[in-house]
């Protein structure tokens, strides 16, 4: 009785379909404004982190907004808490905020321009809700 009870249980496994989840993938990202060219070349950003040309990353905590002032208007836009803060030596031994450690991290699209990302980088320790308090700001195209 048991041997038929584990055939059925492995028909009915056998018939059910296998459900796979697709990985997310970073988006890759050129840099086009001189600050970034100079400081992070192209990345790849998503949810989870940000990868630097030079392959040395920021990870992310959680996302902590998706709204953000930019010259005092609201924009949609990703801000993340930095897991552990950091300012890592990036391309010609320039760091994205100086001497400062990095916090938070927002991105936004640019409103006069879709094509074009705006990443900007934080070393406060309050979660910002503008770009009045960002260290740097670095502007990327989709490759």
């Amino acid at each position: 009785m048991i041997c038929l009870r584990l055939a059925g249980l492995a028909l009915v496994l056998a018939a059910a379909p296998v459900c796979a989840v697709s990985p997310a993938f970073a988006d890759s990202l050129a840099a086009i404004s001189n600050t970034a060219m100079a400081i992070t070349g192209d990345i790849e950003f998503d949810d989870f982190e940000i990868v630097f040309e030079n392959g040395e990353k920021l990870v992310f905590d959680e996302l902590v907004g998706d709204t953000f002032m930019v010259d005092g208007k609201e924009v949609g836009a990703s801000v993340y808490s930095v897991k552990s803060p950091a300012d890592p030596e990036l391309n010609n031994g320039n760091h994205l905020c100086g001497e400062s450690d990095v916090t938070y991290v927002a991105s936004w699209g640019d409103p006069s321009d879709e094509s074009l990302t705006i990443v900007a980088v934080f070393d406060t320790q309050d979660v910002p809700d503008s770009d009045a308090d960002m260290c740097a700001s670095y502007t990327y195209e989709y490759k």
